[in-house]
């Protein structure tokens, strides 16, 4: 028999297949493909939160796009070359843009951070690319894998728009109006339009920011404050304000020794029970000891969040709860907010007794500010420090707080009365610098 070009050609690209096997194996790698973003995009809560990924989850999601590719590109005795090229940058290219807006909470290069301003709509911008690629390869593994991948761009694209309708307008202060100004050197049309803050509203001399909700995509941090050195906008800070107090009733109601910390006691402190300008989260500590432990904690705050909708990140090997400003998305897509290119959370640190160079201390296992290493290798505070817990005014609520707060704030960051911007850019910094250091902060 003289040998057949077409039958392997046919075979390669799996049209000699039945139709109901190639429907099959077709919708196979679409699931495959949507297990593998949801994966994904779970394993994004790792640099947002600027921990390490860890290996299991890493591995997993990992091994699931090689899976995919695998599953694209193989038949029987044959591989689909142009499939596994395409199948393989595909989806680096596609996790790439993804991942931005997470990858930008830390200093990034300009091209994540372009990714990331756009990240509402940047994965739509391989539609062309894909379509040209299904056109061109009748694979139709393949071409169920790139579909899918455009409708869940297409998706997420469409509740970004939809719930962005629903920002309100906020009055921006005098300080918050000077700092603006200040940074966008007077010009804030071109201010506005050369870093895409579509939240800032000028009409007929006025200015207002367009800010977010419970509802609503957060205002992007990263950006805004860090980056651009501008004030926390007026609706993060009412947002963090009712999300602290949500959190110190649960706390208090659930017995836990808790006390305000870190960014959050210093704004208490140094600021009249106010927020610093350009906080972007709230810190709180909770004590476990006795019958409070770990799994009724975790418990407690992860049903209560539930009942009040707010999100619950629980990272127990890491010490830390993060309770977040976020209505809780239906299974399997609660992961999805990992892409959203800001947050409005509190930081709950945990705590324990030990004894460290024969004093009592409580110890937590990250360093916060310059908090002293302790004798097991974590970093603590004098016990006596922070208890008996005292009161402080905080957003117009009385919230725990050590019983030596200035002596608290002083371990953490030596002079604490001397403004520092821990993480904003220093360019920025160094416009706001002047403003800050002789505003009143009883008028911010």
């Amino acid at each position: 028999m003289g040998h057949r070009p077409g039958k392997d050609a046919n075979a390669m690209t799996g049209i000699d297949v039945s139709p109901t096997v190639q429907l099959i194996t077709a919708l196979i790698a679409s699931a495959l493909y949507v297990v593998t973003y949801l994966c994904f995009v779970r394993l994004l809560r790792y640099p947002r939160n600027w921990f390490l990924p860890g290996l299991l989850p890493s591995l997993t999601t990992g091994i699931l796009a090689a899976l995919t590719v695998a599953l694209v590109s193989l038949s029987p005795n044959v591989l689909d070359r142009p499939a596994l090229a395409i199948s393989i940058g595909f989806i680096v290219v596609m996790f790439y843009i993804i991942a931005a807006p997470s990858i930008a909470f830390r200093p990034s290069s300009r091209l994540v951070e372009f990714l990331a301003k756009h990240g509402d709509y940047a994965g739509l911008w391989l539609l062309v690319p894909t379509l040209l690629a299904g056109l061109a390869i009748p694979n139709v593994k393949l071409q169920a894998v790139l579909g899918t991948a455009m409708l869940i761009e297409l998706r997420w694209f469409l509740r970004q728009r939809w719930a962005n309708r629903r920002h309100q307008l906020y009055p921006l202060d005098d300080h918050d109006l000077l700092v603006l100004e200040t940074q966008a050197k007077g010009n804030l049309v071109a201010f506005r339009g050369h870093h895409g803050i579509r939240e800032l509203v000028l009409s007929k001399g006025a200015v207002s920011w367009k800010g977010c909700g419970k509802r609503t995509p957060p205002c992007p941090f990263n950006l805004y404050v860090n980056r651009l050195g501008l004030s926390t906008a007026p609706c993060c800070r009412e947002h963090m304000k009712e999300l602290s107090h949500h959190v110190s009733d649960f706390l208090s109601e659930m017995g836990v020794v808790h006390w305000l910390e870190g960014g959050s006691l210093l704004g208490a402190e140094r600021e009249k029970g106010m927020l610093l300008d350009w906080e972007d989260d709230i810190d709180v500590s909770v004590l476990l000891d006795g019958d409070m432990t770990w799994e009724r904690l975790a418990t407690g705050l992860t049903e209560r969040g539930a009942r009040e909708s707010f999100f619950v990140d629980l990272y127990e090997k890491k010490g830390f709860i993060f309770m977040y400003f976020d209505p809780l998305n239906p299974w399997p897509f609660r992961w999805e907010r990992n892409r959203l290119r800001g947050e409005i959370r509190v930081d709950i640190a945990i705590y324990r007794q030990t004894i460290s160079h024969g004093e009592a201390v409580l110890e937590r296992q990250s360093c916060k500010g310059a908090m002293p290493g302790t004798e097991s290798g974590g970093y603590g505070v004098l016990q006596k420090i922070i208890l008996p817990t005292s009161m402080i005014l905080f957003l117009g609520k009385n919230f725990a707080c050590p019983n030596q707060t200035k002596a608290y704030l002083s371990i953490l960051y030596g002079d604490f009365k001397k403004i520092e911007y821990t993480y904003v850019d220093a360019e920025a910094a160094k416009a706001r610098t002047r403003i800050d250091t002789v505003s009143d902060p009883s008028v911010r």
